[in-house]
């Protein structure tokens, strides 16, 4: 399983890529191997404002569905338009095309309360 180390990440299994302002958002490979197959995934308006772990939209997949939660208070600037068609990319690669959101980082002090890739790993005992 693989647990980037350049990534913060959640409790609720989001990670956060920054660079500069902009931080990329997805689900981790821990996280969609526990939902299964993912098959719809649900995303914001480019412009909404979101507070540190709000729900910004859900995912479906054949086992549940489930929310998606904010990393960091930020505005979301961009949508990975791709999954609306290939729901799937979040199960082949969700480090890469298979993020979810972008959005401009509003208060990075958050950065630091979140888990780096070996307390996330310790948290999901791999």
């Amino acid at each position: 399983m693989n647990f980037p180390e350049n990534l913060k990440y959640t409790k609720d299994h989001e990670w956060i890529h920054v660079d500069g302002t902009t931080g990329t958002v997805g689900i981790t490979e821990y996280a969609q191997g526990e939902l299964g197959d993912v098959v719809f995934v649900e995303l914001p308006a480019v412009g909404k404002n979101l507070r540190q772990l709000e729900s910004f939209g859900t995912i479906e997949a054949v086992k549940a569905v489930s929310d998606l939660f904010s990393p960091v208070t930020g505005t979301i600037s961009a949508v990975n338009k791709g999954l609306a068609a290939s729901p799937e990319l979040v199960n082949k690669d969700p480090y890469g095309e298979g993020w979810m959101v972008k959005l401009t980082v509003t208060n990075p002090s958050e950065l630091g309360g979140l888990l780096s890739a070996v307390a996330y790993k310790a948290l999901v005992g791999k």
